[in-house]
């Protein structure tokens, strides 16, 4: 798959819901994930597909989700943007809010092998 067709697939995939059949599908085994800050009980920085999963179940398992919006890809030589809109409701706060988040992916030998995520802090 071309990095444009990966991204296309990403965002699709993710538009649907299917975060971890992307994962899945499309990233690679030794996947480095960056988060703009550190979530509870984790580093900023996740290595390997195991602890991506984690953090994506983490995320599903901890929000209430009301609505997702997912554009792009936006893409640059073997890197692509993809921008998300969240309304979540946080379970332990229960403070409704909107997130919204650019990911900036690196692809390497046909899979996602990087990830960055900026996001406003203050969410």
């Amino acid at each position: 798959m071309s990095v444009l067709e990966i991204g296309k697939e990403l965002v699709s995939l993710c538009q649907q819901g299917k975060n971890q059949e992307a994962i899945d599908k499309l990233y690679s085994p030794n996947i480095v994930s960056v988060e703009a800050m550190a979530m509870p009980n984790m580093d900023q920085t996740q290595k390997g597909i195991d602890a991506i999963k984690g953090k994506n179940t983490w995320w599903e398992q901890n929000h209430e989700i009301h609505k997702r919006e997912v554009d792009g890809p936006y893409p640059n030589g073997n890197r692509f943007i993809v921008h998300f809109l969240a309304d979540v409701t946080p379970k332990h706060t229960g403070k409704r809010m909107t997130i919204k988040e650019m990911c900036l992916y690196t692809v390497e030998n046909g899979k996602i092998a990087k990830e960055e995520f900026f996001y406003d802090m203050e969410c």
